[in-house]
């Protein structure tokens, strides 16, 4: 956990809480629900709540709301009833929202109220730094001070040396599948607070309403709460194990998202056979859509993960084509969700906003998108998605002033100096290197282009 600086109470706490468990790996913590509804970790909790913001929950409170009103009731109410053991959570609103590059495919969200939101986070705070602690170093999603970046450096590291057949799946339906009495079984072995314990009962059993039903499954830690991706690791963290013990090459898991590198292709069927087993002891299975053996040579294909396409490439310079290395770029996915989320802030019903307006909000997401899929081979795809934003706003400035958009071009091109604001992706692109940190200043390669 990270130092912490000036009198920040609740990171002292986490930070005991991380240095108790990791010097202790078998210890079971027996004293935590005291620390959930002290009054600093519920600040806390509720200012993380608020930062993220989000929608309202099945009692229609949304956090603008909560925001008018005396924010100090609520947590002093919240609490008491934490304290007196009167706390009960509402079933969370069951919504689908489309998936990211795939049109027609949608994914359930569940949403808490806010009210549960801040109880979860404040579960969260005390109870992420102990498990933490035993986190295995293959698991890279949603930890503090990992990124997705640190998985996709493990790629490049392994093809490096040697590893190239990829054994690439995720779990099917992950957060709907778990299964609580095996989660609860693996809470158990860290902590023993029975406070506690009832507690992420009551969460994981309040169910979800959807059309006015409420559903209580036994099965599921429903995405969208603020805590269900550290209890997903949680009970991920025994795949973790078990591949430790069993399996051969080497994992990397991002949340349900799995990669194997291995060094031949009887190796990587091996492994895949081998976490077939695990997920089944597990009560879980792979997404057979996604599953596949690939392996990673010059012309050949690639694979997916965590939203770059990876491929086996040769330098272009003729001096160096003997020089192999492995290359990423945005995947087709990437490239889609980029479009739609740009023609959706460029879309007609929009034209009676400023124009100003709508470019802030482009801006806004490509700086985002450009931001994660800058540390690849992207330079082509950036300027793709550059153009393609640029054909919007022509499209907008056209049917504003009743004209087409060769008109809006024209606009664009001689009566804007920069381009109506539109920021440019030139000098964002950096190129990884195997063996040194992404944090770092640039890699070289295509350098800031």
């Amino acid at each position: 956990m990270a130092r912490t600086t000036g009198n920040d109470t609740v990171r002292d706490l986490q930070r005991v809480l991380y240095r108790a468990a990791k010097a202790d790996p078998a210890r079971r913590f027996h004293a935590l629900y005291d620390k959930v509804h002290r009054r600093d970790v519920l600040e806390r909790a509720w200012d993380q709540v608020r930062r993220n913001r989000g929608a309202h929950g099945i009692d229609q409170i949304t956090i603008a709301q909560l925001e008018q009103q005396d924010v100090d009731l609520l947590l002093d109410e919240l609490a008491r009833d934490l304290k007196d053991g009167t706390y009960r959570p509402l079933p969370a609103r069951r919504v689908f929202i489309p998936k990211p590059g795939r049109p027609g495919e949608r994914r359930p969200l569940s949403i808490p109220t806010v009210r549960d939101r801040i109880v979860q986070a404040a579960l969260k705070i005390v109870i992420e730094p102990i498990f933490e602690a035993g986190f295995l170093p293959c698991s890279f999603g949603f930890r503090p001070k990992k990124a997705a970046h640190d998985a996709l450096q493990v790629i490049l590291d392994e093809d490096r040396s040697g590893r190239r057949w990829v054994v690439e799946t995720d779990i099917a339906s992950c957060f709907e599948a778990i299964p609580h009495a095996g989660l609860m079984s693996a809470i158990e072995k860290r902590i023993s607070d029975r406070h506690v314990l009832k507690l992420l009962r009551a969460l994981l059993r309040a169910g979800v309403m959807e059309d006015g039903n409420v559903r209580r499954p036994v099965t599921g830690t429903p995405q969208g709460g603020v805590i269900s991706p550290l209890l997903a690791n949680v009970y991920l963290d025994r795949l973790d194990r078990e591949w430790q013990a069993r399996g051969q090459g080497v994992l990397c898991r991002y949340c349900d998202d799995l990669v194997v590198m291995c060094q031949s292709e009887w190796q990587a069927r091996r492994a895949l056979a081998t976490l077939r087993e695990i997920l089944t002891e597990l009560g879980l299975a792979p997404k057979e859509a996604k599953t596949a053996i690939t392996h990673l040579r010059t012309g050949g294909g690639g694979f997916d993960f965590l939203g770059f396409q990876h491929r086996s490439v040769r330098a272009r310079n003729p001096r160096f084509r003997h020089v192999r290395f492995l290359a990423r770029w945005p995947s087709r996915q990437a490239m889609q969700h980029a479009r739609d989320r740009i023609r959706e802030l460029t879309r007609r019903s929009r034209l009676l906003l400023p124009v100003e307006q709508v470019v802030r909000e482009v801006n806004a997401f490509l700086r985002g998108w450009a931001g994660y899929f800058r540390y690849g081979m992207s330079y082509r795809q950036f300027e793709q998605i550059r153009d393609y934003a640029l054909t919007r706003l022509a499209l907008l400035v056209g049917h504003r002033r009743q004209g087409s958009r060769g008109h809006g071009w024209q606009v664009i091109a001689y009566q804007s100096a920069n381009r109506l604001g539109l920021i440019s992706l030139r000098g964002y692109v950096v190129s990884p290197r195997p063996l040194r940190s992404w944090r770092g200043p640039n890699a070289g390669g295509e350098g800031r282009r």
